[in-house]
């Protein structure tokens, strides 16, 4: 329960005497209801809901009105009232899943970690390895039991903010995780302008999985991963994407891999663009 779990394993948990809270994270960006709606249709025994943009990312504009991207994180305190209401105490374990390879619930598998919950994990493969493991869809919603506000300690993963990154261009590790046209600057239909951070290299998060949708086995993501460290720990890179949220795919990946856990830049690329003022590649 700290990176992966099967939807074998899942089962078992699911009618055991202790199951854990399922988070439904699933989400089309360009249909921002599409996911709840699938989940009002269908959702494993117990999920409850959570939404990108209303759960798992904050206000767009800071205090000054500077955009900070499409999905900035929540506020910690906003984000432990919500965890509460989930009924997720320190003692909780918790599952995410999605139905679009991982990158939702990987986002919610990393906002609980940094949270400092430990006992959370992602279930691989999400919905379609759920169903082929014999696993049945239910339509019921579940009223989780209210539990008071998630306990706020300081972040326990690290984060960088665009002004310290733009400080440190040239000298820093940047892996960007989205697909390769878009990091090219070929094509943008989401952010403001084409093109990627100065210095960021690509390793696309679907990249992570195999042809059925699983993560790759963390042998195999080691080797992949080990030319992108270029002889660096984990730590020394900088995770980014469009708006903070397939990084965490990456993240999560680097971490099954045994690897350890890099930074996340939460603005990523939709941050980065929307000032003019800073430098931006193609190519």
């Amino acid at each position: 329960m700290k990176t992966l779990i099967s939807a074998s394993d899942l089962l078992d948990a699911v009618f055991g005497s202790t199951t854990p809270v399922l988070l439904d994270c699933s989400f089309d960006l360009t249909d921002p209801e599409a996911g709840e709606c699938t989940w009002r249709r269908g959702h494993l025994p117990g999920a409850r809901y959570v939404h990108l943009d209303r759960d798992l990312a904050g206000d767009k504009l800071d205090a000054a009105g500077r955009f900070l991207g499409r999905h900035p994180l929540p506020e910690r305190g906003r984000f432990a009232q919500r965890l509460g209401q989930l009924g997720i105490t320190p003692s909780s374990s918790v599952v995410c899943y999605d139905a679009q390879g991982g990158p939702y619930a990987s986002r919610a598998w990393w906002l609980l970690r940094w949270m400092g919950h430990a006992n959370v994990a992602v279930l691989d493969g999400g919905v379609a390895a759920w169903q082929e493991a014999g696993g049945a869809l239910v339509i019921e919603a579940s009223l989780p039991q209210a539990a008071a506000p998630y306990p706020e300690l300081a972040p326990a993963l690290p984060t960088i903010d665009a002004t310290t990154l733009l400080t440190r261009l040239g000298s820093v590790a940047l892996i960007d995780a989205r697909a390769g046209e878009r990091f090219r600057g070929e094509v943008e239909p989401l952010d403001k302008a084409a093109g990627h951070i100065p210095g960021a290299r690509n390793r696309f998060f679907k990249d992570n999985l195999a042809p059925d949708g699983r993560f790759k086995s963390a042998a195999d993501l080691r080797v992949e991963w080990t030319p992108l460290l270029g002889g660096l720990e984990a730590a020394e890179l900088v995770q980014q994407c469009g708006s903070g949220v397939t990084a965490c795919h990456n993240l999560l990946a680097l971490a099954h891999a045994g690897l350890g856990d890099s930074v996340l830049y939460p603005g990523s690329w939709s941050e980065w663009s929307a000032d003019p003022i800073r430098p931006q590649a193609k190519g």
